[in-house]
C-alpha cells in the first residue's frame, strides 16, 4: 500500500512469510498498515530486487526493515551508504546494492537510508514467528512509531536513532 505525499519518507520492508522469523519484515508492514501514517509510504516484497530502484525515487528518506540473524536483539539501526556488493548481481540484493543501482541509473545520490534489522531465530520453512523474534518485532514496531512521530513533527529530522 503506497500512500501519497509530497517527498514522502519510505519504509520498505521484505521477508517471506513463510519460513518462519523471516517473516518479520512483512509482520512490520502488517502492522503499519493500521498506523495513520501522513507522510509515509508503505512497501513490501519477499525480496529486494534491482527493479526496486525505481521505488525509492521522489522519497525523502527510506527506511529499510528486514529479519537478521545477527543483529543484537531486540534490533539495529544504522544508515546505509550506496555499495556495489556480491548481490548487486545476484537474484536478491542488499540494501545498499539497491542504493547503488539508484545512483547509477539516475546518477544523483540516493535519498538518505537507513536498516532496521530485527534479530530472528528460527528460519526453517513453515515454521510460524518465535516467541522471541516477535517480542523483538513488538520492541522495533514501537522505535519506528517513535521515530514516526518525531520525523511527522520535524520535516528535517531522519530516521536515525536517539538509540534503541
Amino acid at each position: 500500500m503506497l500512500q501519497s505525499a509530497a517527498n514522502p519518507d519510505l519504509i520498505f520492508t521484505w521477508g517471506n512469510p513463510s519460513r518462519g522469523d523471516d517473516a518479520l519484515g512483512p509482520a512490520i508492514y502488517e502492522l503499519l498498515q493500521n498506523e495513520d501514517l501522513n507522510g509515509v509510504d508503505l512497501l513490501t516484497d519477499f525480496q529486494l530486487q534491482i527493479e526496486h530502484a525505481v521505488d525509492l525515487e521522489g522519497h525523502r528518506q527510506v527506511l529499510f526493515v528486514d529479519a537478521s540473524l545477527s543483529a543484537n536483539p531486540p534490533f539495529e539501526i544504522f544508515p546505509l551508504q550506496p555499495l556495489q556488493d556480491a548481490s548487486y548481481s545476484s537474484h536478491a540484493m542488499s540494501p545498499q546494492s539497491l542504493l547503488a543501482v539508484y545512483q547509477q541509473v539516475y546518477g544523483c545520490t540516493p535519498p538518505p537510508a537507513f536498516l532496521l534489522s530485527i534479530r530472528g531465530y528460527e528460519f526453517g520453512l513453515g515454521l510460524p514467528v518465535s516467541a522471541t523474534a516477535n517480542q523483538n518485532l513488538l520492541a522495533a514496531f514501537n522505535h519506528i512509531k517513535r521515530l514516526l512521530d518525531v520525523t511527522q513533527s520535524d520535516a528535517c529530522t531522519d530516521f536515525w536513532p536517539t538509540g534503541t
